[in-house]
């Protein structure tokens, strides 16, 4: 029976319903800098990545952000933001590249009155929505060359991907921040623990 035109046919690539595609962070400093020269020219969506990937915060988290959340904060200030998966607060303390980008948004911020969402839609009403910024993530990943799976999560499995990768850290220091239940979650959740498993085979006896 041939296809009605007027139906669109099924996304090979789109997971099966119940499963889901694991995104991944963004391993490469040289893509990093390169999605930041992107959006040199667009503050909101800059301090948004920023944001993003100095932090263990959900997308959902973030857009949760009003204006007199983050107004007052110098680097190495503490914020604490609810959960959205738990409901518990989470701190983190910001550095000065976050603090940095928030400054250069609220310069820019349409309406930056003590309530208004931080990440502001263009409409200049509302928050940004997470399917949005999923959107958003992948053309610029996409814009840089990137080939692979990337959106939302892609941000703080950024952040914790160059902690463990660049700075050493602990998994069970990540662990605690991601409030995994095993070593093996934060493992997996950061793509590397294949690649952890293969740099075994490095040394040579």
């Amino acid at each position: 029976m041939p296809k009605n035109p007027l139906i669109p046919s099924r996304n090979r690539n789109h997971p099966a319903k119940g499963s889901s595609i694991k995104v991944e962070p963004i391993r490469s400093l040289e893509a990093i800098a390169a999605i930041k020269t992107l959006l040199a020219d667009n503050p909101r969506d800059l301090c948004l990545f920023t944001f993003g990937i100095n932090t263990a915060y959900r997308a959902g988290e973030i857009l949760s952000l009003s204006v007199d959340q983050v107004e007052h904060l110098q680097a190495g200030d503490r914020l604490e933001i609810k959960q959205s998966k738990t409901g518990k607060y989470r701190a983190t303390t910001l550095n000065g590249t976050v603090i940095r980008a928030i400054v250069g948004w609220l310069a820019e911020h349409p309406n930056p009155v003590s309530d208004a969402p931080l990440f502001i839609s263009r409409t200049g009403k509302k928050a940004l929505k997470v399917s949005s910024v999923n959107a958003m993530i992948k053309a610029w990943c996409a814009e840089v060359g990137l080939h692979g799976n990337y959106g939302t999560h892609s941000m703080r499995k950024t952040w914790g991907y160059h902690q463990r990768v660049q700075m050493d850290r602990p998994i069970p220091l990540l662990m605690a921040a991601y409030g995994h239940a095993s070593q093996a979650q934060t493992l997996d959740y950061l793509c590397i623990q294949d690649d952890e498993i293969r740099d075994l085979y490095d040394l040579e006896l």
